[in-house]
């Protein structure tokens, strides 16, 4: 059996391949990437820690990797990281439960 993974860390740094087979789309996505997290009304430690967020809710593992990492750069300890996380989850428990209410109004109408 393979000790391959489906996810390798080591992809994390070819992210910036990807303009390799499509260079217009690439660089537009890293000049807007880049200027997304540039200091604004947020400062760049608190769009990191919304990306660390992110990263969980959306179940990617080079973004998990790469912002925990960033968190810490920025200055973010691990308590600030973890109330992040536990804020993504929240959010992604609420979804799921309040679009339970769509289920819920078709089970009623289906029942009259």
């Amino acid at each position: 059996m393979s000790d391959k993974k489906y996810f390798s860390p080591e992809d994390l740094k070819k992210f910036g391949n990807i303009t390799d087979w499509q260079e217009e789309y690439g660089k537009k996505f890293f000049d807007w990437y880049g200027a997304v997290f540039e200091e604004g009304a947020l400062t760049a430690r608190e769009k990191s820690l919304i990306a660390l967020a992110v990263a969980h809710a959306v179940q990617c593992p080079y973004c998990i990797d790469a912002y925990s990492s960033d968190c810490l750069k920025k200055g973010a300890d691990e308590e600030q990281m973890m109330e992040a996380v536990h804020v993504a989850a929240a959010i992604k428990g609420g979804a799921t439960l309040v679009n339970g209410v769509q289920m819920m109004n078709h089970v009623e109408k289906l029942s009259m």
